[in-house]
């Protein structure tokens, strides 16, 4: 989660990572006009294009977080007859996991795994936010050619160049965010950017989003109207509202994430895009899992853990502690065994919705895509949360009562222990279990119907 993310009060000195990913998703409805999730028949979803297919572009620039669900929505589309084509980052494993189902990937801008271990400065913000602009506006208008529809999300920077291709070209387009706290709301303040803090006298929410809005268009609103310029379009008033649009779709599962109504935003809850995963597990994994017991899974995902390099020393340790094994997911930060005891185990890419199953907790960094996945399996977890909207899903996993969120980004074997002392009691995995029969798995297919049935709705009315 490199790039422009706002990140929570507390995080923001200490954090080496100013362009934070998932949380710039773009919120935004369907520009020419709302829709339902009315089931279509098949040939409604041409559209009025003379019997050919739709054409849908999906555009994100991010983490896995920000790619992964773009998996499941490719897969829902393709079963209601739409041709689906993604722009993404150029990073091989996201170009490999759309391999899987059947979609060559359109790269756009740098690797995001060597943008986000490379830890930018806050002060190079703007900078590298113009690039990621000027590369959608190359890459998204070429891919954009022939499509009927367009659904951004990722970075906010990206996602407002992929608009702008959009608006440009006359492409219906919607944008979607993976977490709601880019969302304005009355119940809630914003996250702040990296080096550009809120005045700590200012409480009311309302004035601090507007505070909000001007941080954004400093950042990015020049990079983004001289390239809105390029191409003959105006400059926009407001970057973050344009981005959002009047219907938002959050795209996270509403027990996770419950949203409470706003007057000033009409946002669809579609639910978290999940695409069950049939990959077996690798031959060397099953056997460590039934070789003993349950082991105590520990990874971040896509933080590079600058902050905690000390993190897979640290984790090993403290499950030990708990009479437990470990398998540690090596993940961006290369996270490697500390000796060769065979309690432990490390694995790299791997079905994280069968291994979830198979162990005691997950210790993660509270990405929304691995909070869902582990709270699905019903694994009780430990969120160390690392940046952006990371602290938002400790605490849910928290007040949801099934795990613990460990108090900042750096843990010590004391502080890791006592986390997973409380997430590996019996209460604490009963309610897991429990919570996991509730999360939604249709929110792909809901996504992907709501989207061919806005445009043919509107197709109608055109």
């Amino acid at each position: 989660m490199p790039w422009g993310l706002p990140e929570s009060d507390e995080e923001v000195e200490r954090s080496t990572n100013p362009f934070p990913l998932s949380i710039y998703s773009a919120p935004g409805g369907l520009r020419q006009g709302p829709g339902g999730a009315a089931q279509l028949p098949a040939e409604a979803r041409t559209c009025g294009n003379g019997g050919r297919e739709l054409r849908v572009l999906l555009s994100t620039y991010g983490s896995r977080g920000d790619v992964e669900p773009l998996v499941g929505l490719v897969v829902r589309l393709r079963e209601l007859g739409a041709e689906v084509r993604v722009c993404a980052p150029p990073d091989e494993d996201f170009a490999q996991r759309l391999a899987g189902v059947g979609v060559s990937m359109v790269p756009v801008g740098r690797s995001a795994r060597a943008l986000t271990t490379a830890a930018p400065s806050a002060a190079d913000l703007p900078r590298r936010a113009a690039e990621l602009i000027a590369g959608q506006f190359d890459a998204v208008t070429a891919a954009a050619e022939g499509c009927d529809a367009l659904v951004a999300t990722g970075a906010m920077p990206a996602a407002a160049g992929a608009l702008s291709v959009a608006e440009k070209l006359g492409i219906r387009s919607v944008s979607v965010t993976f977490q709601q706290l880019t969302l304005p709301s009355p119940h809630r303040r914003p996250l702040a950017y990296p080096g550009r803090a809120f005045p700590p006298d200012v409480t009311d929410n309302r004035v601090l989003w507007d505070l909000d809005a001007q941080s954004i268009d400093a950042l990015f609103g020049e990079a983004l109207d001289t390239n809105r310029a390029s191409i003959g379009l105006p400059p926009v008033d407001n970057v973050r509202d344009y981005v959002i649009g009047d219907r938002p779709w959050l795209a996270t599962d509403p027990t996770l994430d419950p949203w409470q109504e706003t007057p000033d935003l009409d946002v669809v809850q579609t639910g978290a895009w999940i695409l069950p995963d049939d990959r077996p597990l690798p031959a060397d994994v099953v056997a460590f899992l039934d070789a003993g017991t349950p082991p105590v899974f520990v990874g971040f995902g896509s933080m590079p853990l600058h902050a905690a390099t000390d993190a897979a020393q640290v984790a090993i340790e403290a499950i030990r502690a708990q009479g437990r094994r470990a398998l540690v997911g090596r993940g961006w930060a290369d996270l490697a065994l500390i000796d060769d005891v065979d309690d432990c185990f490390v694995v790299g890419e791997v079905n994280q919705q069968a291994l979830f199953g198979r162990v005691a907790a997950v210790v993660h960094h509270g990405g929304a895509g691995t909070t869902t996945t582990a709270t699905r399996a019903g694994a009780p977890q430990v969120v160390v949360p690392q940046a952006a909207d990371q602290p938002y899903w400790a605490g849910r996993v928290a007040d949801l009562g099934i795990g613990a969120a460990h108090d900042g980004p750096v843990p010590t074997v004391e502080s890791l222990s006592t986390a997973l002392t409380a997430a590996l009691t019996p209460a604490t995995g009963a309610r897991a279990a429990a919570v996991a029969g509730t999360i939604r798995t249709d929110g792909a297919a809901v996504a992907a119907t709501l989207l061919l049935d806005t445009i043919a709705r509107t197709s109608d009315r055109s």
